[in-house]
């Protein structure tokens, strides 16, 4: 008796449902993935109004801080060695005028940078200023 050979056949991925696959891998992975934003800096800035008074502060209440270009860090007119000092020098400063009724800081932090400044600067002097307590800060325009 004589074999009969058959046609061959070759060994097939079907591929029909292979996109309704991936669009449901797609739709999953967006579905569950989380993105996360940069909600920047918190800061609550006062209302404006017209008309408002300008009030004059006494030297003594306002805590003067600059950033240099170089990434010099000046308080109240003196330049400071290192950045770790920076912290316990805002911290004295700001306890030396003591706390309101609301248990804030009365005195006042204003930060003023030049125009070369780093934003990495101005942030590390932000964060110590935010971690030494202070609630009444003031970003101001450098003099010229």
């Amino acid at each position: 008796m004589a074999l009969k050979r058959g046609t061959k056949y070759e060994a097939e991925i079907p591929t029909a449902s292979l996109p309704d696959i991936i669009f449901t891998l797609i739709i999953f992975f967006l579905v569950t993935t989380t993105i996360t934003s940069d909600k920047g800096v918190s800061l609550t800035l006062p209302e404006f109004s017209e008309g408002t008074e300008t009030v004059k502060l006494k030297k003594d209440m306002v805590l003067n801080i600059l950033i240099a270009e170089s990434g010099d860090i000046m308080v109240d007119a003196e330049i400071l060695a290192n950045r770790g000092e920076l912290l316990n020098r805002i911290r004295t400063s700001l306890e030396e005028k003591g706390k309101d009724a609301e248990g804030k800081y009365i005195k006042i932090v204003s930060i003023k940078t030049q125009g070369g400044t780093l934003y990495d600067d101005y942030m590390f002097v932000l964060d110590q200023v935010k971690a030494a307590g202070a609630s009444k800060i003031s970003i101001a325009e450098p003099e010229e």
